[in-house]
């Protein structure tokens, strides 16, 4: 046939039927269809578990062919990955917008908001129940493990920025270590959410009293 010359292949430019017949998938599209089986997911892995959920399991929860699911997710480690991204995401968006307020958070301000942000997350619906299981992958997984590195060194930037700002305010000692004291009081973040997690309990505001009354400066 390409010998003939009335012979004309067929192309599938812009303007051909084939394009006008097959609608194009927009972006939000794929978009939403990603994010169904992510919160499929994420409600497998909170009822059974990141090594008790397997691909049909998410496969089912989401209610979608085999290969829509593995067409964005190939493997479990990948979905693991997604989910440990969105549980870490928001927390580093919040300590963000923390440092960016003006004027200045207190310290004890900040750390309260951190710690609200915390309680909206903690419950069966939130991310953090998660958390507990992305640190147990850590373990298993080192890229993963890299990832939850490199995000943590984020959050204690962010708290050493609080600190820094402080400072210029008076609050914190100038000669302090921002990087030594932010990491500190970032460590009072997880130390909440894994024992109001584990154990359901301090409130946040028995917590934020302790707090308090550690940071106190003794008269003179």
């Amino acid at each position: 046939m390409a010998d003939c010359p009335f012979y004309r292949p067929a192309v599938k430019n812009e303007r051909s039927l084939y394009t006008l017949l097959v609608p194009r998938v927009s972006d939000e599209h794929l978009a939403a269809r990603r994010q169904q089986i992510l919160d499929a997911a994420r409600r497998c892995f909170l009822r059974d578990g990141f090594h008790n959920t397997s691909m049909q399991d998410v496969i089912a929860e989401a209610g979608l062919s085999v290969g829509a699911v593995y067409r964005y997710f190939p493997s479990k480690n990948d979905l693991i990955t997604s989910i440990a991204q969105s549980v870490i995401g928001g927390a580093d968006e919040v300590f963000a917008e923390l440092v960016a307020v003006e004027p200045p958070l207190p310290l004890v301000e900040a750390l309260d908001r951190a710690l609200s942000y915390v309680d909206t997350q903690a419950g069966p619906d939130g991310v953090l129940p998660l958390a507990i299981q992305v640190w147990s992958e850590t373990q298993r997984d080192p890229a993963l493990a890299e990832f939850v590195k490199a995000t943590y060194a984020g959050f204690r930037r962010h708290f050493a920025a609080l600190v820094r700002r402080a400072q210029q305010v008076g609050e914190v000692p100038a000669d302090a270590d921002p990087e030594a004291v932010g990491a500190a009081l970032f460590a009072l973040v997880p130390g909440y959410f894994m024992q109001r997690i584990l154990t359901g309990a301090p409130d946040r505001h028995t917590y934020l009293a302790g707090v308090r009354t550690l940071l106190a400066r003794p008269a003179r």
